[in-house]
């Protein structure tokens, strides 16, 4: 198995092609809230995408959007259904975050939906911690807001 992780941005084909597959899923574990959540995730404004190959074939991407002075905040984090179990969401975050210390980044924050059970589990076993809900997430019991100091 050849892993191979590059940066680029939101014009990427196989980024494209990711979100397109977290779209779908999240649409389906969303119901009616997605709506809500989708107006949030337009991919144009992010500068800072990560698309994991591996044998060649994408399977996992993210990316960072500048979201005050000393954050980032995590967004469009997928793994294809078929890659899960393999290590490739925490190659993803970690690149990630070694990208958001370079652009001089102190903390990591991101929301994920209560539902998302096992992105729970994943970002609590990556050190992020809970967090009031913040933004646009104020208020929506389905949101769960996660932070990690870099």
């Amino acid at each position: 198995m050849k892993i191979e992780i590059i940066r680029t941005n939101s014009e990427d084909k196989d980024f494209i092609s990711l979100v397109k597959q977290l779209d779908a899923y999240l649409k389906m574990m969303d119901g009616a809230a997605h709506a809500f959540y989708n107006q949030f995730n337009n991919i144009d404004v992010l500068k800072n995408v990560v698309v994991v190959f591996v044998d060649k074939k994408a399977v996992g991407c993210g990316a960072i959007k500048k979201f005050d002075a000393i954050s980032v905040e995590l967004k469009r984090m997928f793994v294809s259904l078929d890659a899960r179990g393999k290590g490739v969401a925490q190659k993803v975050v970690q690149e990630l975050e070694t990208w958001a210390k370079e652009l001089g980044y102190k903390k990591c924050v991101l929301e994920t939906g209560e539902r998302q059970v096992e992105a729970v589990k994943f970002y609590t076993k990556c050190n992020y911690k809970k967090i009031l809900n913040y933004g646009q997430y104020k208020g929506m019991e389905n949101s769960i807001c996660f932070e990690k100091a870099l």
